[in-house]
């Protein structure tokens, strides 16, 4: 279920990106009329908000009822763009992860497309108008027969879905003129290769647990070629492909990977992902090293952050240190909706289920370069948690570096 905070509305299990007031209001009511409403405002503020540009895609992305594809009790969270919460440990992607995905994917209408992780069946079916056929892989039995259900009861006729390891592909009904994948392998899976298409497109993300990068590789020569796109967060796979990671999170130890944001990926700070209003600066007067972020804000409520994945077992980490180097100009606080610039943690248990939210303290007005740091308390039942970083709603500039997180917990630091 959405936690509540007077703090952040609507935090829900991964992937929170800029959340829609309009889209929200909307989405409270019911009927179909709010709900297509909703999704116009979604559409031209998320998706078309963030780049998308495709008219194709968009169309698609209008058409397609997400809220069909949640539960009764997440339907009214369907037109924010975040992800939520569908069973089993998964989640249904944020509507503009799906547009992204999409268009990267350059759909055509002759296109045999293989997706792999069916979830709730919401990218196969904003993908079902703009090709000739879908087949779809889930590998988790109760999430694929709903899945298939209903995108039977919605007549989705081109997507064809069954139950099974994705990650060796559909060899009965290969070649595939594109692939998509939507969740997260250390390495591309060498069945998929072979099953792609010479000429052919595949969409994937790759990477550590927290650290992924959203691949686009084309298919030369029988080779793959890549192209990096954005760093992302994808929950991990079910199954051996997840058991046999060879770098695997340690929970005993969290920490922040590129932390000063110096290393970049395709203009975008490594490790942290689905950044809002984010600039990186490269200056002499960076605190640390030659780069850092400013987040700049004008309209209230609207977000303007980033964010990052991070390991943590709240049974031997009890507290934790966090801090920044910090600089704001014309910070202020949003008081209808009690949104601040700030630091924040949001941890979540074993389901994905969120368990709690700390930060540090709310960052106002006009300030130069200041170290802001506090030791946090770790929920017993966290497994796994995300830092936020920026406006979250709040209208101005802020600027940081240097974010540093570790454990001070005495178990921790103990052998085992």
């Amino acid at each position: 279920m959405p936690t509540h905070s007077g703090r952040f509305i609507g935090l829900i299990v991964f992937f929170v990106a800029a959340a829609i007031p309009a889209a929200r209001a909307a989405a409270q009511v019911h009927s179909p009329q709010a709900m297509e409403q909703a999704r116009s405002r979604m559409v031209d503020e998320a998706v078309i908000g963030a780049g998308v540009n495709d008219p194709r895609v968009i169309k698609a992305m209008r058409m397609t009822p997400r809220h069909l594809f949640v539960s009764s009790e997440q339907a009214p969270y369907a037109y924010y763009d975040m992800s939520l919460p569908i069973g089993e440990h998964q989640t249904i992607s944020p509507p503009v992860i799906v547009a992204y995905m999409t268009q990267e994917l350059d759909p055509q209408p002759t296109d045999k497309v293989l997706e792999i992780g069916t979830g709730s069946g919401y990218q196969a079916a904003v993908l079902s108008p703009l090709v000739k056929d879908v087949y779809s892989i889930e590998i988790v039995e109760s999430l694929g027969h709903h899945a298939a259900q209903t995108l039977k009861q919605l007549k989705y006729t081109n997507i064809h879905t069954k139950i099974g390891d994705g990650y060796l592909g559909w060899p009965d009904v290969a070649p595939f003129d594109k692939i998509i994948v939507t969740c997260s392998p250390e390495k591309v899976p060498q069945a998929l290769v072979d099953q792609l298409k010479e000429g052919g497109r595949m969409v994937i993300p790759v990477g550590e647990r927290y650290q992924q990068v959203l691949y686009l590789f084309k298919k030369k020569d029988g080779k793959l070629i890549k192209e990096a796109l954005k760093p992302t967060l994808f929950v991990p796979m079910t199954g051996t492909a997840e058991d046999q990671r060879e770098v695997k999170p340690d929970p005993l130890h969290p920490s922040l990977f590129n932390g000063g944001f110096e290393q970049l990926t395709a203009g975008e700070p490594t490790g942290w992902f689905y950044p809002s209003q984010m600039t990186v600066v490269t200056a002499k007067d960076a605190p640390e090293g030659k780069n850092y972020v400013t987040f700049s804000n004008a309209t209230p409520g609207r977000g303007s952050r980033m964010m990052q994945g991070f390991a943590v077992d709240g049974r031997k980490v009890h507290e934790i240190k966090l801090s920044c180097m910090a600089r704001g100009k014309d910070i202020q606080r949003v008081r209808e909706s009690n949104t601040e610039a700030e630091v924040m943690i949001v941890f979540y248990d074993e389901n994905r289920a969120t368990k709690g939210i700390t930060f540090l303290k709310p960052m106002r007005d006009t300030f130069d370069w200041t170290r802001k740091s506090e030791v946090l308390k770790v929920p017993v039942a966290a497994r796994e948690a995300i830092v936020h970083i920026g406006l979250v709603g709040a209208t101005g500039t802020l600027s940081l570096d240097d974010i540093q997180l570790s454990a001070v917990s005495d178990d921790a630091a103990s052998p085992k």
